[in-house]
């Protein structure tokens, strides 16, 4: 044996022993290939695509009798059919993209979704059937609406016209932060805006889709069943009861979902996981007692299976009831699986049903990846399950040998089982929060511990006991108990979201660290032998990496106006005028930090050598030796080309300061090399609209520059995708 060949065999032997555990790592190829595809800067094309797809499958089955061999060649087959997914997807759901704003244009269509809001007005979802001023090949398939003024009379199904100012869904706040514009183009949204005018009833010869017809029906029973809810419980009880029960949160108020949010308990609210185990389980306890309570039964028949077929059709009746939201439908997958096993007579706690349902929605739902909710839902499953796992045989090696756990009384053990739950969820989930949410909740053991046996054995037995007695008007009683139990876990949310420390601010963590994070703690569960160690340096990177993230100097909105600039004690400083802002909010957020009211911590008053003045011409500040002007207009522009390193311009530019404010135009993602006060760095309107928000990091004499178009803008669900044209759109001249 050779010693080139020694290293191979100990990786042939040492794969071959875990070979039971391969099929875990076929939806991590898949989503890892799916997630190369969505965030590519092009339009990758079909035909190579299933070409690559075609003879990484044909290597698979042609080398599936080579241990080492195969699992490169299977993982390589499953990464790039991700990728091919996750196109085919892309063109199925392909449909128009407003390209620009349309103001007072003229829509009708089909009411798909009502949703109250807490304050003026509601959000509604609407099928279009044609919008004035576009042709029918750039018409949105969707658009969501904010109505002024609230109308009792909109159901799902109505046909309604109304007049609107509408705009492409919004891009990410932040280069690399979260795209809704992603999320709606999978959505089929294709513009979201106001109505303007009162919605109307107009006449309609052209029927309605089939698919919205059924969907109508559902909608139509979900709103009745809220409006029972909120006149049995009204106020802020009554909103979570429905969104616990119909997926309907629009009542409830955004100081009530802070509390819940930095307490730990967000969850709760949304219909998930949580809620579907307990209401499925309930179904699935009850339907097994009473089948069981009949002797010819229980004696002649596979009652267990009768029982799981039973809780899964209830399982379906409330996925439709409360919405069949993505997390909904995510969690019903998940326990569609598992009761399965229980009818093919195998464990429904696996790893591989895990991997079975992961693999399902990949398949069905490639863009899921990229959620937050699916990979925090998944992390703290897998995370859950392998412990379980490993406990199970630790418990069958100890009774073999006759030394069984040790007796441990209900509430303790029910106790103990959510406690240790929670801090592997919470630990499992912690990269993915600090890299989507910028946070950490730190008291969220605390509030889980208290809050969760509320919510399982109160709250959604007693919503599942709603459900029942609706049919019938006998909703009162159970919903009074639920009521009780809401308020109990508002009352635990409200005392530790206010609790010192409740909730630990995170500057944004590189990609980079996240994908070691992941990987290392995915290698670690997903082994169960000596390779899972490998996993632990891995993780140690991704820890040791994380804070390396370099922070911006300035950040600039997508119109000029907002703008943040760093101080010189290291903060991000915004102009007042736009401290509330959406998206200075954010920027805030990503880098750390939260608006001065809400922060917990005074901080030391500002240099006031880094503080921003503005007058009737613009605002000026000056970061780390470099002077920035930032004008409304070109009557301080003469001025600025003098005094300034980087100018700003909410118009577009006649001229320029120098040669190289007119040469970076095309090229603005490069670093920019040298600019001074003789060559300014000149960002104009153009360059603004067209790049979206610019985060700019000086770099001794560089300015380098990231834009939020710069990944985005040649796919679907970009700037430029499919009609926009004219990167001049949503400017005004300086003339106008």
């Amino acid at each position: 044996m050779t010693e080139r060949s020694r290293p191979e065999n100990w990786l042939s032997s040492t794969l071959g022993a875990e070979q039971e555990r391969w099929f875990l790592w076929v939806p991590v190829a898949l989503g890892a290939g799916s997630a190369l595809y969505f965030t590519a800067n092009y339009e990758p094309d079909l035909t190579p695509l299933a070409a690559i797809t075609a003879v990484s499958m044909a290597a698979y089955w042609a080398l599936r009798r080579r241990s080492l061999w195969v699992v490169i060649a299977g993982a390589i087959a499953a990464f790039v059919t991700g990728a091919l997914l996750a196109k085919l997807r892309t063109e199925f759901v392909r449909a128009p993209v407003l390209a620009q704003v349309q103001t007072q244009t003229d829509v009708n269509g089909w009411v798909e979704l009502v949703e109250p809001r807490t304050t003026r007005g509601q959000r509604v979802t609407v099928r279009v059937h044609s919008m004035l001023k576009l042709p029918p090949h750039h018409t949105p398939e969707r658009v969501r609406v904010r109505t002024l003024v609230a109308d009792a009379t909109l159901t799902p199904g109505q046909f309604i016209a109304f007049r609107a100012t509408l705009s492409p869904p919004p891009a990410p706040a932040f280069p690399n932060s979260y795209d809704f514009g992603f999320s709606a183009y999978y959505m089929g949204l294709g513009a979201v805006g106001i109505a303007t005018g009162p919605v109307r009833h107009p006449a309609n010869t052209s029927p309605a889709p089939p698919s919205l017809k059924a969907r109508a029906v559902i909608e139509s029973v979900r709103y009745r069943i809220t409006q029972r809810i909120m006149a049995a419980l009204p106020g802020e009880t009554g909103a979570i009861a429905a969104a616990l029960i119909t997926g309907e949160r629009g009542g409830i108020t955004d100081d009530t979902n802070s509390i819940y949010r930095d307490s730990g308990l967000f969850h709760i609210l949304s219909i998930s996981g949580l809620h579907m185990v307990i209401m499925a389980g309930a179904i699935f306890v009850v339907a097994r007692v009473l089948f069981a309570a009949i002797p010819y039964l229980a004696l002649r028949y596979p009652i267990k299976k009768w029982a799981a077929v039973v809780a899964l059709v209830g399982a379906l009746g409330y996925l439709l009831i409360s919405g069949a939201a993505f997390a909904t439908v995510r969690s019903y997958i998940m326990i569609t699986v598992m009761f399965y096993a229980v009818l093919l007579d195998r464990p429904a706690v696996a790893l591989r049903n895990v991997a079975l349902s992961a693999m399902i929605i990949l398949v069905v739902f490639p863009e899921s990846v990229l959620d937050p909710g699916f990979q925090m839902s998944f992390a703290a499953v897998t995370a859950l399950v392998a412990v379980h796992e490993a406990l199970r045989a630790r418990r069958e090696r100890r009774d073999q040998i006759g030394r069984g756990a040790p007796p441990m009384a209900a509430p303790i053990r029910e106790v103990t089982a959510i406690l240790i739950s929670t801090i592997i969820a919470s630990i499992a989930v912690s990269p993915f929060s600090i890299y989507h949410f910028h946070n950490t909740q730190t008291l969220a053991l605390i509030a889980n511990v208290v809050a969760i046996p509320v919510c399982n054995l109160i709250v959604m037995p007693a919503a599942l006991a709603v459900l029942l007695a609706l049919p019938f008007g006998f909703e009162i009683l159970p919903l009074t108990i639920m009521g009780w139990g809401v308020d109990i876990m508002t009352w635990i949310a409200s005392k530790v979201a206010v609790l010192p420390g409740a909730v630990a601010r995170v500057p944004a963590i590189s990609t980079t660290a996240f994908a070691l994070l992941t990987t290392g703690g995915l290698w670690v569960l997903l082994w169960s032998r000596g390779l899972r160690y490998i996993g632990l340096p891995v993780i140690a990177a991704g820890i040791t990496l994380a804070p390396n993230v370099p922070r911006p100097d300035v950040i600039l909105g997508r119109d000029g106006g907002t703008f943040a600039v760093r101080s010189n004690e290291g903060w991000l400083t915004a102009p007042e005028t736009t401290q509330g802002s959406f998206e200075v909010t954010r920027w805030l957020e990503i880098d750390g930090d939260q608006p001065a009211g809400k922060r917990a911590i005074a901080r030391p008053a500002p240099d006031k050598s880094s503080a921003i003045a503005c007058d009737q011409f613009g605002c000026t500040a000056e970061v780390r030796g470099r002077r920035i002007s930032v004008l409304n207009g070109a009557g301080g522009l003469r001025d600025a080309c003098g005094h300034s390193d980087l100018i700003v311009l909410r118009f577009i530019a006649q001229t320029a300061c120098s040669p190289l404010g007119r040469a970076i135009e095309n090229d603005l993602s490069a670093s920019v090399k040298n600019a001074t006060t003789q060559n300014p760095l000149l960002v104009d309107a153009i360059q603004l609209g067209e790049g979206g928000v610019h985060a700019l990091y000086f770099r001794g004499p560089a300015i380098h520059i990231e834009r939020v178009e710069d990944r985005r803008a040649m796919r679907p669900w970009g700037s430029r995708g499919d009609q926009a044209d004219d990167p001049r759109r949503n400017i005004q001249h300086l003339s106008d």
